[in-house]
């Protein structure tokens, strides 16, 4: 009997954190930072270290700002600079910062049926309408499909509905059926190397500076939407700018391609 009452005194001033079960939180995020590889670097180790585990929706930047838009997740990790901003302004999301960012590229088939490697951005884009290649777009609202679309509208006309292949896929999927069709396409560029090796497509035209792809970190407003799990976003939030969080973005694929994915931005 003095052993139970003793076990149990015990129980009543042990720290109650040590029998507290994880807690979800509902990350939507595109699909770049999926196919890339980093949230399987990035997720274990703030699931770590803290008393949260993520559970990650990888959509197409327009229905991850969808997601939040119902209040349907916690936070985002996104890259639509202008519908990012709407977002926030509308009172739909708090605490924007800063991520990284990476670049777009355009990709295609290693014979370039265009004629488009090293041309300048604008033209290689024009030498696709003039050849008739097949350039196959996301289709899916997300930051890239924007960016292409945006670049279609600089151009002042886009590719003919025969050889303009939409697949309402992620970049990974539209990557592969790039490859598959011996077409060109828009894409991040840490996805494509990400998935560089199983692919005979190779990087046409680059640098150009609207190509610059920015990433940022949005809670949800639980002002708006009182379900939202605004402590545990917050937590998230905090980690992925953290200093140490943005070293190890820094440092992602720098051993397995030689070069960083992406490129820490967090002030």
């Amino acid at each position: 009997m003095r052993f139970i009452l003793v076990f149990i005194a015990v129980l009543t001033f042990v720290p109650q954190v040590i029998f507290a079960s994880p807690k979800d939180i509902i990350l939507a995020t595109t699909t770049s930072t999926q196919d890339s590889g980093l949230l399987d670097v990035l997720i274990p180790i703030f699931e770590k270290q803290s008393i949260y585990r993520v559970k990650t929706i990888a959509v197409g930047t327009g229905e991850a700002l969808a997601l939040g838009r119902r209040g349907e997740v916690d936070v985002l990790l996104v890259h639509s600079p202008k519908d990012e901003m709407e977002f926030v302004e509308s009172g739909l999301g708090i605490n924007r910062r800063p991520v990284m960012h990476n670049d777009f590229v355009i990709v295609g088939p290693k014979d370039d049926p265009a004629k488009i490697k090293g041309k300048a951005l604008l033209s290689a884009l024009k030498f696709i309408i003039s050849y008739k290649s097949t350039f196959i777009s996301r289709g899916d609202n997300s930051g890239t499909d924007k960016k292409e679309k945006n670049l279609w509208e600089k151009v002042g006309a886009k590719p003919e509905k025969g050889v303009y292949i939409e697949t309402g896929q992620g970049m990974g999927e539209t990557l592969r059926i790039a490859d598959q069709k011996m077409g060109y396409t828009l894409t991040d560029r840490g996805t494509y190397l990400a998935l560089k090796e199983t692919l005979d497509l190779v990087i046409m035209a680059e640098g150009n500076k609207e190509l610059f792809n920015p990433y940022s970190v949005i809670e949800v407003n639980p002002a708006k939407f009182p379900k939202v799990h605004s402590s545990g976003a917050r937590a998230f939030s905090d980690f992925i700018v953290s200093p140490e969080v943005q070293e190890i973005i820094r440092n992602f694929g720098k051993e397995k391609f030689g070069q960083s994915l992406f490129f820490p931005d967090a002030k």
